[in-house]
């Protein structure tokens, strides 16, 4: 059985191919560090020579970011101000982010420079490879071509670091001290925390208190990189005392977490506030991922017919799809791109496109996006990174124009396919990509139905090393499908607020 891969570059060494071929029992995923490149004791002769030969161009880190605003004939709405219901102005943002970020997230240019600190440092993992899921196929019996871009080899295991290092950058290059902010598995939490202790910032975290008991270990890997962490909703903010108050056994979400991070950003001059999903300036620096995997795709002579992508806040999702929807709207190709998001909290296919808080507490700016209300507490799914009750603005707005589309999946659906996949690919997969995963399988599944050899492109955000704990669920039969109360999406959307 053969598989193929995209061998991304050391940057310590001199570059490398891109396309290797590895049968039998040879590594399917080779990996770099920063001193050289690193390879299994099983790695065949047939193998080393594949690298010697360096018959296809090496892909390189991208040297700039990509923002689809740009190229968007239709912008989206403006975030507004939650008082006086006018377009967001950037001072009334200089309380929570350092000024690059607030240019960042209303920017029109089309590319951004990455400063070469942030360069340098993405270097410890980017490039990340696209790898051919044959084992996948031949187990599926399909005759589609199923490709996955790989973020689970960054120090914290996933895309998120992608943005955090950028974000722990601008803030330390504008003489900020501290840094807060919310996570929900986790993966946020310690992407902020690694690239804190890079730059000497202080952090601290507000994890959903479901998560924060589930995973233990994403705990100890911010408290590792020198972060403060705590249960959200805790009784160290006013948000977080209120929710406490009406309902003490909460297990928290994303929402009452982004607003114990934003209530102590706004009370404290020296601290300023960092998102890890949903922002524009957060989806421009996740765009790495898409540049380089249209050259990884490219090197393969392949072109996606199908892109997938799992949805919560959407940055995973948007740094991969956004620069394939400019491919698409130049006209260059035309593939169907699609979210995917958990059946418990549907926020892009049950949800409403209106204008709503970011958070639980009221907070934050108004921002247009589908929502299923900003106190809707999603049921406590393992999937924690996508139990957020709205969808990025941008997102929302690329849904709603007609650029891609979304469907929802259980979780049981999900783990199973996880399963499938670590069994034939070797990678355990978060709990949050199991619905890329699931939704490609399905997929796969059609073609397999119809003779379709469709080229699939699934964007695999990391791995599941801190998510054990589902797993064990899933094996022993205790796992659950949890879905959302529709009387308590119509309670929660009755008090959306009303702009015209």
């Amino acid at each position: 059985m053969t598989s193929q891969l995209l061998l991304p570059p050391n940057p310590f060494t001199r570059p490398v191919s891109a396309k290797v071929f590895l049968t039998g029992d040879d590594l399917t995923l080779i990996r770099k560090s920063n001193q050289a490149t690193r390879v299994s004791n099983g790695f065949s002769l047939r193998a080393k020579a594949a690298l010697r030969s360096n018959h296809s161009s090496s892909v390189e880190i991208p040297n700039q970011w990509y923002n689809l605003i740009a190229d968007l004939s239709v912008k989206p709405p403006p975030p507004l101000h939650p008082k006086t219901l006018e377009p967001i102005k950037p001072e009334d943002l200089s309380h929570l982010f350092p000024n690059e970020l607030i240019k960042q997230e209303a920017t029109l240019e089309r590319f951004i420079d990455i400063p070469e600190e942030v360069l340098e440092i993405y270097k410890l993992w980017r490039p990340t490879p696209l790898i051919r899921a044959k084992r996948l196929e031949k187990l599926l019996q399909t005759p589609a071509r199923i490709y996955f871009k790989y973020e689970g080899s960054s120090p914290a295991g996933s895309h998120k670091p992608n943005t955090a290092v950028p974000q722990a950058y601008y803030n330390a290059k504008e003489g900020v001290k501290n840094v807060v902010t919310e996570t929900g598995a986790g993966q946020w939490g310690s992407s902020l925390a690694f690239a804190s202790s890079l730059f000497g910032l202080d952090c601290e975290v507000w994890q959903v208190a479901n998560s924060y008991h589930q995973k233990p270990y994403r705990r100890l890997m911010m408290q590792t990189w020198g972060a403060k962490v705590h249960p959200s909703p805790s009784d160290l903010t006013e948000a977080g005392r209120k929710i406490l108050e009406s309902d003490p056994s909460s297990p928290g979400s994303l929402g009452i977490a982004i607003s114990e991070a934003v209530e102590v950003a706004a009370r404290n001059e020296d601290t300023k506030y960092c998102l890890g999903s949903v922002l524009n300036h957060v989806l421009l620096h996740q765009t790495v991922i898409g540049e380089e995997c249209i050259k990884q795709m490219e090197d393969f002579g392949e072109t996606p017919d199908v892109i997938i992508g799992c949805t919560g806040g959407g940055s995973n999702f948007a740094g991969l799809s956004f620069p394939f929807i400019r491919e698409k709207l130049k006209g260059n190709i035309s593939p169907v791109i699609r979210a995917v998001e958990p059946s418990a909290c549907p926020s892009l296919t049950k949800g409403v496109y209106a204008y709503d808080f970011g958070d639980t507490a009221g907070l934050t700016p108004l921002m247009k996006m589908h929502t299923l209300g900003h106190d809707f507490i999603p049921d406590p799914i393992h999937a924690g990174g996508l139990r957020y009750h709205g969808m990025a603005p941008l997102i929302s707005h690329v849904y709603e124009q007609g650029f891609m589309e979304a469907i929802s999946i259980p979780q049981i659906e999900c783990f199973q396919g996880a399963i499938q996949f670590a069994r034939t690919e070797g990678i355990i997969p978060a709990p949050e990509p199991t619905h890329a995963i699931a939704a490609t399988i399905r997929e796969a599944l059609r073609c397999k139905e119809t003779g379709e050899a469709k080229v699939i492109l699934m964007a695999m955000c990391g791995h599941g090393h801190f998510d054990l704990s589902s797993y064990d669920k899933y094996l022993k039969g205790e796992l659950v499908d949890l879905s959302f109360s529709e009387d308590k999406i119509r309670e929660s959307l009755s008090k959306v607020p009303h702009v015209v």
